[in-house]
């Protein structure tokens, strides 16, 4: 099992910065892609931004140059440092991992999704 803890939403004014963090834990062998994404009422659930283990990144049109995801793999964490936030980021924000679990000998792939959480931004 691979479990993920998220942290760091919160409310805060138009303009403001929040970081959210989601540290992974369990019998994990190896992680891929680590990403964040994130759902709005009455909106589908939709990329925000992502890593892969080289550290390449992608990240959506909206939040361009505010956004910037990280990852710490010694701590199996990543991160979302928002800048610059908008009404619009408004969402429920979820971190999703990607890799394998167990062994070098037995390895399980696995794709989690943690709890969520909340931001809202403030006009």
């Amino acid at each position: 099992q691979v479990q993920l803890v998220e942290s760091g939403g919160g409310l805060v004014q138009a303009g403001g910065s929040l970081r959210l963090s989601c540290a992974a834990s369990g019998s994990i062998f190896s992680i891929n892609a680590m990403g964040w994404y994130r759902q709005a009422p009455g909106k589908q659930r939709e990329l925000v931004a992502a890593i892969t283990s080289g550290g390449t990144t992608n990240y959506a049109d909206s939040v361009k140059g505010r956004f910037t995801i990280s990852r710490d793999n010694a701590k199996n964490t990543v991160y979302l440092q928002m800048n610059t936030l908008k009404p619009e980021d408004t969402a429920v924000y979820y971190c999703n991992v990607r890799g394998a679990r167990g062994t070098s000998v037995v390895r399980v792939p696995f794709d989690t999704w943690g709890q969520g959480t909340q931001v809202t931004v403030s006009s």
